[in-house]
């Protein structure tokens, strides 16, 4: 039986009344190497249900859900080059947003669905791009030649883009507004990935400056110092957090290869999701699934004090 993870938001009991209720899974999606290609992959949020989305020879990568669900941007080389693309959820509709000669890779969708930041060596310098969701009107956002300014990612109310960028000589963490402006140093430490916590307040990435790949969270105000969350031998990096904000999924190699965890965000009880033997990596969780309606149906006279329609939430682990 499944178990019910993170709450039901909303119980209802109605005598006499029939209930119908669908309560949908948390998903995530995750890159998978063959031994000779990367494919994107889906599972769902306690790793079954494990399914290829590209099956093509050409490498794909970096999947970023739409807000609402309802597509994945990801970074394909089937044109010869890298480009971003979208698709549907299960790996139909695909559509070349970037079309570009120059190399286009990694996507962070606005929190309304309107824009689609990316990375870009376009200029001769990789640079932070912003474009319309259907891949017009791209613009540079970063502006700064020679600091790689790379892996950007929207905070959850949309006001900071937070970015990697070697200009204080570390590749760390830099927050700028949505236009480029007011950039500021967050994390002036060896930065791989980074990810914000779904509530703005804080922010996760992975580090080597204790000497081994650990998971870190520091607040985003760049106030206290960065909590070491993993404190494993092993190389862990990758940092997704969750929806709703307890999990935090990541890749590790503590089973000798790369495996997709899920741990709660404050380091404790990690298990491994993919259990496979080849190498999993980049997960990223789909977003909230919408609220369902809870319909009752009257098996006798209708009691008009009752409201028709009564709302839930839940989440299956």
């Amino acid at each position: 039986m499944a178990k019910w993870l993170w709450g039901v938001m909303g119980a209802v009991a109605i005598a006499g009344c029939g209930m119908e209720q669908e309560v949908p899974q948390l998903r995530l999606a995750f890159l998978r190497f063959h031994g000779l290609n990367w494919d994107i992959y889906v599972m769902n949020a306690d790793g079954s249900g494990q399914t290829n989305l590209t099956r093509h020879p050409a490498l794909d990568g970096d999947p970023a859900w739409s807000p609402d669900g309802t597509k994945i941007a990801f970074t394909t080389e089937r044109d010869g080059n890298l480009e971003v693309y979208l698709m549907a959820p299960d790996g139909s509709n695909l559509v070349n947003l970037t079309n570009h000669p120059a190399r286009d890779d990694w996507s962070s969708w606005s929190p309304d669905g309107s824009q689609i930041l990316f990375q870009s060596d376009r200029t001769g310098d990789m640079e932070v791009f912003v474009m319309n969701a259907d891949g017009s009107n791209p613009t540079n956002l970063s502006r700064s030649p020679g600091t790689y300014d790379s892996i950007p990612i929207w905070s959850p109310d949309g006001t900071k883009i937070a970015f990697l960028s070697a200009r204080e000589g570390k590749r760390g963490i830099f927050l700028m507004d949505p236009d480029g402006s007011k950039v500021r140093n967050l994390v002036n430490l060896p930065v791989r990935w980074h990810t914000w916590s779904p509530d703005g307040t804080k922010i996760a990435f992975s580090s080597t400056h204790e000497g081994n790949s650990d998971i870190y969270v520091i607040s985003a105000d760049g106030q206290g110092e960065p909590v070491n969350l993993t404190r494993h031998p092993a190389l862990d990096g990758d940092p997704a957090w969750s929806p709703e904000g307890s999990k935090i999924a990541f890749k590790t190699n503590r089973d000798g290869n790369q495996e997709i965890y899920v741990m709660n965000a404050d380091g404790s009880n990690p298990v491994n999701l993919t259990r496979h033997p080849a190498d999993d990596v980049l997960p990223a969780w789909a977003p909230l699934p919408r609220q369902r309606k809870v319909k009752w149906h009257s098996f006798g006279e209708r009691n008009p004090a009752l409201s028709p329609r009564v709302q839930t939430r839940g989440y299956l682990y």
